[in-house]
């Protein structure tokens, strides 16, 4: 029996083919709604300590999800996603491996440095491949230089676009 000449076609993976939806639609500049929020528990957290960015009042029939650091959805700037359908949690290329994504969104980083505090994205797929975004911000308190670095913010922007 002989080898194929060519290497064997494995196919699309469902969260590859989510992740390349969900790039053409934050490229094309849809208008999204947010219907959730996002809180940032603890408000101000010390450096070195863990924080959750709470999402809340997720409905819908939801894709996935996908977390992003600063605003916006660009690939490059990706942190974790989790696929509903499969269970299954992935990471982007801004993953350090402290983070630690739940199944209802909401994402928990460990032992933070100031180079934690800043905005992040939240883009939240739907079956109907509509979208909701939303940002919070993380806020980290450096106890040896007593300063504090980020601001945190709760809000809904329907104007957002990705």
């Amino acid at each position: 029996m002989q080898s194929p000449s060519g290497p064997a076609h494995r196919g699309c993976v469902p969260w590859q083919a989510l992740l390349l939806a969900v790039s053409i639609l934050a490229f094309w500049n849809l208008p999204a709604t947010v219907q959730f929020t996002i809180e940032s528990v603890p408000n101000n957290v010390t450096e070195g300590k863990d924080v959750l960015l709470l999402v809340h009042n997720l409905t819908g029939n939801i894709l996935g999800y996908m977390w992003f650091k600063g605003n916006g959805a660009r690939p490059h700037k990706q942190i974790k996603f989790y696929d509903v359908d499969t269970k299954a949690f992935s990471t982007g290329p801004l993953a350090t491996g402290r983070e630690t994504m739940y199944p209802n969104g909401s994402l928990l980083f460990q032992n933070v440095t100031t180079e934690y505090a800043g905005n992040y994205t939240l883009l939240v797929l739907k079956r109907s491949l509509i979208y909701e975004v939303g940002t919070g911000q993380v806020h980290v308190y450096n106890p040896g230089s007593n300063t504090s670095i980020g601001i945190t913010v709760i809000h809904k922007d329907p104007s957002y676009r990705a």
